[in-house]
């Protein structure tokens, strides 16, 4: 048996989850390499719903799709994930299967502009009041940072109070490697 690396391991939760048709959130599209993940489990007639709140990252994001011709399944917002409850329109609400965080900072731009411990409890909070049952959030937490390390302790303060009649909480990572590896918290929706 060979463990599953930490990314690998995300998008193998979101492809037990989601299935063609189906409605996905990427909370934090960065450079849009899971924005295209996502679009390609979705498939033809499902949607993909993402958001950042960096220019940069919405630019560089339309162009990954664009070059996968995967455009029309997406639709973006340059916005913070908090605001998924007001953004995505009611109708597809209720078919969100899947979403993902990366939490942390835009890799390769300003690195003081990070996500934050409120706006992304905020965000979760609405996608398990939204979400499909049995659907799946994860959080790829990036913590070898000063506010990384701050988000890290409140989110998993945040998970470990969840009640576990609201969702299963499960945390995934390597725990003897060195520089502060990400790891994951995945949330499935009961």
């Amino acid at each position: 048996m060979k463990l599953e690396r930490i990314l690998p391991f995300a998008k193998n939760l979101l492809e037990k989850a989601v299935q063609p048709g189906d409605v996905v959130v990427d909370a934090t599209v960065g450079n849009g390499h899971d924005t295209v993940f996502l679009a390609g489990l979705v498939g033809d007639n499902g949607k993909v719903y993402g958001f950042d709140v960096q220019k940069e990252a919405i630019v560089a994001t339309k162009e990954r799709l664009a070059a996968h011709g995967l455009s029309e399944r997406v639709t973006i917002f340059h916005e913070g994930h908090e605001q998924l409850s007001a953004k995505i329109p009611t109708s597809d609400q209720r078919k969100i299967t899947g979403a993902i965080f990366n939490l942390g900072y835009l890799p390769g731009s300003d690195k003081s502009i990070v996500t934050q411990p409120d706006t992304t409890i905020a965000a979760i909070e609405q996608l398990l009041e939204l979400m499909a049952p049995e659907g799946i959030i994860v959080l790829v937490i990036y913590h070898g940072h000063e506010q990384g390390t701050v988000e890290r302790d409140i989110l998993l303060q945040f998970c470990q109070q969840l009640d576990q009649k609201k969702a299963h909480v499960l945390q995934y990572q390597f725990i003897n490697q060195q520089n502060n590896p990400p790891f994951i918290v995945a949330l499935e929706k009961r």
